[in-house]
């Protein structure tokens, strides 16, 4: 018998966040039959964004968004992408977009422990993974507003 414990863990689990996301996306997509209507739409938070993008050789890649809701649909779809085929498919895709810097940003010490590593890591996704599903959600219900959905709810 599994107990509540067990239950909250699983509902936490890596695997079940990237769901969650992949979820938001997939509805996004279906959702949005027309993306050029968000082209110059701004987004709620008039922020600049920044995306951190780690690869396999240990380098992050910075993406600078834009700031309308058709950056971040693609970018969302593209983060979505990497997760189902792997992050090699990005890297390769991403060469050809101008402005991409990769940087090293070591943070940990190359002497920690590898356990430590991969909760360091594991957090810092879930975290991210939870932000990206919101902004799915955020993205899809502005949509809807945009052309006029009626019960789009928050």
């Amino acid at each position: 018998m599994m107990q509540i414990s067990d239950s909250y863990n699983q509902k936490n689990s890596l695997f079940n966040a990237m769901n969650r996301f992949i979820g938001a996306v997939n509805n996004m997509d279906q959702t949005v039959m027309v993306p050029s209507l968000l082209r110059d739409v701004p987004l709620e938070e008039e922020q600049e964004t920044k995306t951190v993008r780690t690869a396999s050789n240990g380098t992050s890649t910075y993406f600078q968004d834009v700031g309308d809701m058709h950056s971040y649909y693609v970018l969302l779809k593209s983060i979505r992408n990497d997760i189902e085929w792997g992050i090699l498919q990005g890297d390769e895709r991403r060469k050809e977009k101008v402005g991409v810097t990769a940087l090293d940003i070591s943070t940990l010490e190359p002497d920690e422990d590898l356990e430590k590593q991969f909760h360091y890591h594991l957090n810092g996704l879930h975290t991210v993974l939870s932000k990206l599903t919101r902004k799915a959600n955020t993205l899809t219900n502005r949509y809807k507003q945009e052309i006029g959905i009626r019960g789009c709810g928050h």
